[in-house]
Order: structure tokens, then C-alpha cells, then sequence
């Protein structure tokens, strides 16, 4: 199971980047990633990046749970 994982830690460049960036936005992680990954949006590619990540991520931990 931890190899099978491994990728995670490649993906994360920097940890709690985006959650800062969502923090500062008055937003919690997902409602900002929403907002970052929406058409229009004017959000550079490393936090669409990071908001897809970030999703993802999410996703995981929900089917963890």
C-alpha cells in the first residue's frame, strides 16, 4: 500500500501553499479550489494545479474515512 502511494509525495511541491492561498481567500480548500478551477477563472496554472491536486487528494481521503 505505500508504494502504491508513493506518487503523493512526488505531487506536493510545496505543502500548505494552497491552503494558505485559501486561508488568506477566507475559504476553505475545497470551495477555493472550486473557484480557482472554474472556467474564467484568472488563476495562474501552478494554483490550478495545486486546486486539482487538492481535490484529488480530498477524494482519497474521503474514501479513507
Amino acid at each position: 500500500m505505500a508504494k502504491k502511494k508513493k506518487w503523493v509525495k512526488k505531487a506536493i511541491k510545496r505543502p500548505g501553499a494552497f491552503s494558505a492561498k485559501a486561508k488568506r481567500a477566507h475559504m476553505s480548500t475545497t470551495a477555493y479550489a472550486n473557484k480557482v478551477l472554474r472556467n474564467g477563472s484568472k488563476a495562474s496554472t501552478r494554483t490550478k494545479r495545486q486546486a486539482a491536486l487538492a481535490k484529488t487528494l480530498a477524494k482519497m481521503r474521503r474514501k479513507k474515512r
